[in-house]
């Protein structure tokens, strides 16, 4: 018995997953920053960007830091702690660009 692992696909499409979710939040925070500052840059609009630039940052971090766990042979699973980092990152970004829209 031989303590190499065949891996398979699914650490690839994990790190895909992880790559396409970070697009996601990127346009939204693009967007979201495009709404606020549209008018002219309210007080309200630029702490929303703020917000929303650094909720992005967060996640980004995050993610980066899981795809670059999956590329060993044996990835370490995901913590609950970063799994609620990256939850939270992403809802709260939504609701911040769902607000911006509003």
């Amino acid at each position: 018995m031989s303590d190499a692992r065949d891996p398979g696909l699914q650490p690839e499409r994990t790190r895909l997953a992880w790559r396409r979710t970070t697009l996601a939040c990127t346009v939204a925070a693009v967007l979201a920053v495009k709404t606020a500052l549209a008018g002219g840059g309210s007080a309200t609009g630029v702490v929303a960007c703020a917000l929303c630039a650094a909720l992005w940052l967060g996640f980004l971090l995050l993610a980066q830091s899981r795809i670059r766990t999956l590329a060993a042979p044996r990835p370490a699973a995901l913590t609950p702690r970063a799994a609620g980092a990256a939850a939270l990152c992403t809802i709260a970004l939504a609701v911040c660009a769902a607000a911006l829209v509003i």
